[in-house]
């Protein structure tokens, strides 16, 4: 099952050891009590010995030296400032790097509220290539290359058929691969889209075009054998079974059929677009009709039949009526037919350590470069 978010994502920061911070930073704090403590009588002891030399030089009229006399040469004194302040920011850097160590210690991390939608259908693209709709299979195919890079987690595959079936592409969700072949197939059905074009069509293009369609004329004295395309395509799709149909209670996928065809049929099927419709039905798949015809055959009784048998089985036909193109007739079905199985809010937790373990390197790596100078 294919998963994608959408909507609006926050991201907040939380903790989820505040505990181990607070102890974390209790220990640092007495260890600089301590320190500071330990400190303080040696400083006294430095005074008292200061004292002692100052009264014992007096008593002797000895000279004393003290530090501030080495210092008078402007050479030692700008050592001994640079040193003081080379100190100062190595010690503010382990006091940073302890600070981001006690943060640590807590387990940043960062809440994820968004809005997923779980999206899984199967898709079979049944293209009649017969010779009257091939000049609007091209059409039909380019609309589904545009759609196929919004999709996600639908699986699709093309099959088509005259008078037998060939799959072009099985069901993937490898959409590189079915963008690929939608292309090539569109490329390769461009110079058919009317007597003129073919009429022009070099032997290179009748040839491409002849190994595309190869497979699907494969019984003499027949063409465009609708119902067996039907089921055909069916048999792409998981859980079906020539002759029983299968079990649509069982299906865990949505699964539609997008038939384009003109349902002009010439010869003797094994199966009748009526029986196909009732096969398919019975395995929970979903036929949606797509006229792929002139628009002046829209009345005639093969396409009536076609809209009642298609709308009998709880699929939708489309035709070009009122100038909608084919363009706008696939993405109708594909909009309608759009259903979110799972639409939900959730939240989850994931430890964010990045940030805090970079900044704590960096402090580390500047306080070993500033220890590295003043020993020098």
């Amino acid at each position: 099952m294919g998963v994608e978010s959408c909507g609006k994502v926050a991201l907040m920061l939380s903790w989820q050891w505040p505990w181990a911070a607070a102890a974390g930073a209790l220990c640092v704090l007495a260890v600089i009590l301590l320190v500071a403590a330990l400190g303080n009588p040696r400083r006294g002891r430095r005074n008292g010995d200061a004292e002692q030399a100052e009264r014992n030089g007096k008593l002797y009229e000895m000279p004393v030296f003290s530090l501030d006399d080495d210092l008078n040469t402007e050479q030692a004194s700008r050592l001994f400032h640079q040193w003081r302040a080379l100190s100062r920011l190595a010690a503010a850097l382990l006091v940073a790097a302890l600070a981001l160590c006690v943060a640590l210690l807590a387990r940043p991390s960062v809440i994820d509220r968004s809005e997923e939608v779980s999206s899984s259908r199967d898709i079979v693209l049944c293209l009649d290539v017969s010779g009257s709709t091939l000049p609007y299979d091209r059409e039909v195919l380019e609309t589904y290359l545009d759609l196929v890079s919004n999709f996600q987690g639908e699986r699709i595959g093309l099959s088509i058929f005259n008078s037998t079936s060939r799959t072009v592409f099985p069901l993937t969700d490898d959409y590189a691969l079915v963008a690929r072949e939608l292309k090539s197939a569109a490329t390769t059905l461009k110079g058919v889209e009317s007597q003129a074009d073919i009429d022009k069509m070099s032997d290179q293009q009748y040839q491409e075009i002849s190994d595309w369609l190869d497979g699907t004329q494969n019984r003499t004295n027949a063409t465009s054998l609708i119902g067996d395309g039907v089921v055909s395509c069916a048999a792409m799709l998981p859980g079906f079974a020539y002759g029983s149909g299968g079990s649509g209670d069982a299906r865990q996928r949505a699964a539609s059929i997008v038939l384009a065809t003109d349902n002009v049929v010439s010869g003797k099927p094994t199966y009748s677009l009526s029986a196909a419709l009732d096969l398919v039905h019975s395995a929970g798949i979903t036929v949606d009709g797509l006229f792929s015809g002139p628009k002046e055959s829209e009345s005639e009784s093969t396409t009536t039949d076609m809209k009642k048998l298609i709308e009998s089985h709880d699929g939708m036909f489309l035709t070009q009526s009122n100038g909608a193109s084919v363009n706008e007739l696939v993405r109708s079905i594909d909009q309608r037919r759009t259903t979110h199985s799972e639409r939900t809010s959730k939240a989850s937790v994931a430890d964010a350590p990045g940030w805090w373990a970079l900044a704590l390197t960096v402090f580390v790596v500047a306080w070993l470069a500033v220890a590295w100078r003043l020993r020098r």
